[in-house]
């Protein structure tokens, strides 16, 4: 077959419905330029310096000795924000 354009549809023509959603995921995200971009990017190898050690063992240290903040009320502060702010929107 000469054209990958029609193989690639008699290949999918093939697949099972179970594995049409992970193809479907994989064009996507071959398509998605940020994905791709990202898929694409050099792998970080720079040294860690030993101030963003440093600034690591701070945040760990921080962490451990305050209660983070439950995702429920982050998400209810921002809805209520943004409510308020439409309003003033609204009024304008």
């Amino acid at each position: 077959m000469n054209n990958p354009k029609e193989h690639a549809h008699e290949l999918i023509e093939r697949l099972p419905p179970s594995q049409l959603a992970a193809v479907v995921g994989l064009l996507e995200a071959m398509l998605d330029p940020v994905s791709r971009a990202i898929a694409q990017a050099p792998v970080d190898d720079e040294p860690e310096t030993e101030e963003e050690r440093q600034a690591v063992a701070e945040a760990k240290n921080w962490v451990q000795h305050h209660p983070g903040i439950p995702f429920e009320e982050v998400l209810s502060d921002t809805l209520h924000i943004n409510r308020v702010l439409h309003r003033r929107e609204a009024y304008r």
